[in-house]
């Protein structure tokens, strides 16, 4: 029992994955928490796959993730902000088209015959080729998120509670919006080459929304967040090693179960407090 504990860590290439995935989880599970207060889950999901098309530019110029990234939102932004504009379109509406139009895009990029071989690891990721480099990047990012977070407590909650009143407590609530699309864009390009597009969305959200169903206060449930994305990466990973399944999938199929688990272990509170009184 113990060999079968130890053996995967016996590589280097399982401990750089393990070490990517505690970075990723303990920022994505915090950051998560304030995306489901806001319910900007559907948000976090249209940004990352914005985000695409500027990160596969980047891979084939061979410039940094973190600048096709930002350039990326720029373009979907400025998209979205012209065609709300239209009447006959409406703002929902050019939100799922410019977006759809963008990650479409992307792949086509991605995927084309000509493009170099490695750039659908975008849209899947590969967790188990993360390098030093990445781990160095996902820390700096990860760190800016966590401060920023930190330095707008209390502004995010004010904001979160009570929209209308906000400006009355000194909060900003355009500023935090902003903000909070502006770390969640962050996290993506932490987590892009773990998990790749399609899935790194799974490490803010699913944590978050299970932390959610066992605890009320903030602080709290940002730390059982931030833990529930840590084990999930670590059992994960071992589902991977033993049963020759992808990193990314295995990780975001783990987050899933440990929803589900925590969702019957809530109904079952509910019905025995129903049943007690």
């Amino acid at each position: 029992m113990l060999h079968a504990l130890v053996e995967p860590w016996r590589f280097g290439f399982m401990q750089r994955a393990l070490l990517e995935l505690v970075l990723v989880g303990i920022v994505g599970g915090v950051l998560g928490c304030w995306v489901v207060f806001y319910e900007l889950s559907y948000s976090a999901e249209s940004l990352a796959h914005a985000l695409f098309p500027g990160l596969v530019v980047a891979a084939l110029l061979g410039v940094p993730l973190v600048l096709g990234g930002a350039v990326g939102v720029l373009v979907a932004a400025v998209a979205v902000a012209v065609f709300g504009r239209t009447p006959e379109i409406g703002r929902d509406t050019s939100v799922a088209v410019v977006i759809t139009t963008l990650f479409g895009l992307g792949v086509v990029l991605g995927l084309s015959p000509s493009s170099p071989p490695g750039l659908n690891e975008l849209l899947f990721g590969d967790l188990l080729a993360v390098t030093p480099t990445d781990l160095a990047v996902a820390a700096a990012l990860g760190s800016i998120v966590l401060v920023v977070l930190t330095l707008l407590y209390r502004e995010l909650l004010v904001v979160g509670f009570d929209r209308s009143s906000a400006a009355a407590f000194g909060a900003r609530p355009l500023l935090i919006d902003l903000v909070l699309l502006g770390l969640i864009a962050a996290v993506v390009i932490i987590g892009v080459q773990a998990l790749g597009n399609l899935l790194v969305v799974a490490v803010i959200v699913g944590p978050a929304a299970t932390a959610r169903l066992l605890a009320r206060r903030m602080v709290p449930m940002m730390a059982l967040a931030a833990g529930c994305a840590v084990l999930a990466g670590l059992l994960g990973l071992y589902l991977s090693y033993y049963a020759n399944l992808a990193g990314g999938a295995s990780v975001a199929a783990v987050m899933v179960a440990g929803y589900l688990l925590a969702l019957c272990v809530r109904g079952g509170l509910l019905l025995r407090a129903s049943s007690a009184a």
